[in-house]
């Protein structure tokens, strides 16, 4: 089981050893249907649901992706969680989710 937290520490845990920055990194695009119903939702106004579970996914898939690294380099935890996203220009409908943090072990107190 891997801990994660957005914090630098676990409250009743001692971090052992440092294992480094790990990082999961997706780009995601609207499927066709979603870009139908959010441009549809964009013209009426409102919460755009197909977007927000694009964006959704693509957090999801970033931050699996930082935890299997975290896992390869043999860590337990992961302190100092982030996620940052940007869009791919103008003539891309595309959006890249980066999820990192530092890759640790842990021990209970």
């Amino acid at each position: 089981m891997m801990l994660v937290s957005t914090t630098f520490d676990i409250p009743g845990y001692r971090i052992t050893a440092l294992k480094g920055m790990v990082r999961g990194i997706i780009v995601r695009s609207p499927t066709i249907a979603q870009g139908i119903l959010g441009g549809l939702k964009s013209i009426i106004g409102g919460r755009i649901g197909a977007y927000t579970e694009m964006c959704e996914q693509g957090r999801q898939h970033a931050y699996d992706a930082m935890v299997s690294h975290a896992t390869e380099l043999g860590a337990n935890a992961i302190v100092g969680v982030r996620y940052d996203a940007s869009d791919l220009g103008a003539n891309l409908s595309a959006t890249e989710v980066l999820c990192y943090g530092t890759a640790v072990t842990i021990e209970k107190l």
